[in-house]
C-alpha cells in the first residue's frame, strides 16, 4: 500500500469515524430504546478509532528531538 493509499484510506475512515459518531448522537437523542444497536455502532466506532491511530502512526512517525 502506497503512502497516497494510505492517506485516502485514512481519510475514509476519519470520515465514517465522524458518520458512526452522527449516527449514535441520534439515536441515543431520539430515545432509542435498542441498546445493543448502539452498543455495536459504539464497538465498530472504536475499531475505527484504532485504525486510524495505526494510520496515523505509520504516516506520521515519530521523532526523537
Amino acid at each position: 500500500m502506497t503512502e497516497d493509499e494510505m492517506r485516502k484510506r485514512l481519510e475514509a475512515l476519519r470520515i465514517e469515524h465522524r458518520d458512526l459518531d452522527a449516527a449514535i448522537d441520534a439515536l441515543t437523542g431520539a430515545g432509542a430504546t435498542d441498546q445493543l444497536q448502539v452498543a455495536r455502532l459504539k464497538k465498530r466506532k472504536l475499531r475505527l478509532k484504532d485504525q486510524i491511530a495505526l494510520l496515523e502512526d505509520y504516516l506520521i512517525p515519530d521523532i526523537i528531538a
